[in-house]
């Protein structure tokens, strides 16, 4: 296992004040916010960024800062609540599910899949490999291939 690094040696040689890659990175993780929303957001105070540049920042720093923020969170329960959505994607309509913990952490996944079911269960395959287990509880709309999906698995 590699040594964590210090929090100096994290962000040497960066151009932008290490505040603001925090601020731009937690807000990224913890609203849903687009990068050119806090491109814009970061205007306001005055500091000219790319969206690109915050997308670097969030592949690069958003695995170390959830580790650390990791250490100090409590899990507040083993509840999901899931949601289905049909979204048009090049003039054909798609299914979307989304699902969130208790503790607000989100699960989404564009389906590709052939058929609703296959969809429902690949999302709640991703999200157990996420979580590390299945939910105790989950808590499903009237959508009928995700309360077929938990059935079956």
């Amino acid at each position: 296992m590699g040594r964590r690094r210090s929090v100096e040696e994290l962000f040497a040689g960066r151009h932008f004040d290490r505040e603001v890659i925090i601020l731009c990175v937690r807000w990224y993780l913890g609203y849903k916010l687009s990068f050119r929303d806090l491109v814009e957001m970061m205007a306001e105070r005055e500091l000219d960024l790319a969206h690109t540049t915050i997308l670097r920042w969030v592949r690069r720093f958003a695995p170390e800062f959830i580790k650390r923020w990791n250490r100090f969170g409590r899990s507040a329960g083993r509840s999901w609540r899931v949601d289905e959505t049909y979204i048009k994607v090049r003039g054909e309509m798609d299914l979307s599910l989304s699902g969130s913990r208790q503790d607000g952490a989100h699960y989404r996944l564009q389906a590709q899949q052939d058929t609703d079911v296959a969809a429902a269960k690949a999302f709640f395959k991703k999200a157990i490999q996420q979580e590390g287990r299945p939910s105790h509880t989950i808590t499903l709309d009237g959508y009928a291939a995700s309360h077929r999906a938990v059935r079956e698995m």
